[in-house]
């Protein structure tokens, strides 16, 4: 089926984010989305950056409902649409922000760069030869099929049914660990656990509980690697090769970002094949700290990781749990980037990383805590694995209703 075809700067409004300027900038203190925030149809908005925004800028760097917020760079034209989840959002200069005019829906628009970006076909638009961007200009240039709006509309509503259950799944999955931390830390750091009525608490630290190291509880910390001469990007079937920019929350996963690696190669690996209840912590980069689990094989049945990345694990699977609610906490995330000794190539060691300071419970509470932690997290597990079957079928759909091979 023809298409009217439109320039992008013709049918919308568009501009890019503020500059980060801590000398120059003035006013107040707001949140602002990064490039590493943004994912295709999401946003990451944990531990949010602020810069200082003037009253007169709320109209060209703020967001609202309906606007699209695509990557000038990283991965140029990944985007996401804005539905006010933060009040006085503002963006900053990695990212351009897209508003429509009448005659597009904003989530066609959203769908039509899903495809291209998976076609390739924001390609010819992109500078730079080894980093690629997609300046401002560049992107008011690029070509869209505009179909009436009323097709439009049809095909947003097909293809955002399955991306609305998504986000409510993500929705219930952020619940489900908010259920899980409020138990840890009513145990852990409030040290109201079981028992706790009749134990005594000298220095801080209840009688029976220990002060260890990460190292001395039994875990093992291996981390990947990657074939000699680097990933081959062309390659189609392999194995999933995890690094930082995957892996973006418990239970949520960067799909898009996946690299593979051969099944010779994979078989031929040593160290860094995940395993059930693994603990992934990113050690070196700007990720130093960032936490998460693979379990019950998500995000792949199988998968390895990069040589960015330590798995954390140990003999006794009923400590996984309580490990992992640890570190996951923001206290520990502070004190394994502390762990950096290297300015130039920040990164931490598996020496520091097993040396890290631990307070550990009698095994019966950590045991109470692994049965009372483990529905919700096979719950959590289990939605994520929906979420991406969900999304799997959308994408067999996308590029015959954005092509016209469906008519809608």
């Amino acid at each position: 089926m023809k298409w009217e075809k439109a320039i992008l700067g013709d049918v919308t409004d568009s501009c890019l984010g503020k500059m980060l300027d801590q000398e120059k900038n003035r006013g107040e203190y707001q949140p602002y989305l990064a490039n590493i925030d943004v994912r295709w149809g999401s946003f990451n908005l944990d531990n949010l950056s602020e810069m200082r925004f003037e009253d007169d800028e709320d109209e060209r760097y703020g967001l609202k409902y309906g606007d699209l917020v695509i990557c000038e760079g990283g991965e140029p034209g990944r985007c996401a649409i804005w539905k006010d989840q933060i009040p006085n959002m503002k963006i900053q200069k990695a990212l351009h922000r897209v508003r429509v005019h009448k005659e597009l829906d904003y989530r066609y628009l959203f769908y039509w760069f899903l495809f291209a970006g998976k076609t390739g076909a924001l390609e010819q638009y992109f500078t730079g030869a080894t980093i690629k961007h997609m300046p401002g200009q560049k992107l008011k240039s690029v070509i869209i099929d505009k179909p009436p709006i009323e097709v439009q509309c049809r095909i947003a509503d097909i293809l955002s049914a399955y991306d609305d259950l998504i986000e409510n799944n993500q929705k219930q999955i952020k619940l489900l660990e908010e259920a899980a931390q409020r138990l840890y830390k009513e145990w852990f750091v409030d040290l109201r656990f079981p028992g706790h009525e009749t134990t005594s608490i000298v220095g801080g630290i209840p009688k029976g509980w220990f002060m260890t190291t990460v190292g001395d509880i039994g875990c093992q910390i291996e981390s990947g690697s990657r074939p000699k001469g680097g990933i081959d990007l062309s390659l189609r079937d392999g194995i999933p090769s995890i690094g930082a920019e995957n892996v973006i929350g418990l239970g949520k996963y960067n799909f898009s970002a996946d690299k593979l690696v051969s099944f010779e190669f994979y078989n031929s690996m040593k160290r860094g094949k995940l395993k059930d209840r693994d603990i992934l912590i990113y050690k070196d980069g700007a990720y130093i700290g960032r936490t998460s689990l693979f379990q019950d094989g998500f995000p792949h049945e199988k998968a390895a990781v990069n040589e960015h990345v330590f798995l954390l694990h140990t003999e006794n699977k009923s400590l996984q749990y309580f490990l992992f609610f640890t570190l996951y906490q923001y206290e520990y995330f502070v004190k394994m980037q502390k762990l950096n000794k290297n300015a130039a190539q920040p990164g931490i060691s598996a020496q520091a990383m097993l040396s890290l300071d631990i307070l550990l419970p009698p095994f019966h509470v950590v045991h109470a805590f692994d049965e009372f932690v483990s529905p919700i997290m096979k719950n959590i597990f289990a939605k994520a694995k929906l979420n991406r079957e969900l999304a799997e079928a959308r994408n067999r759909l996308l590029p015959k209703l954005m092509s016209g091979e469906i008519e809608v």
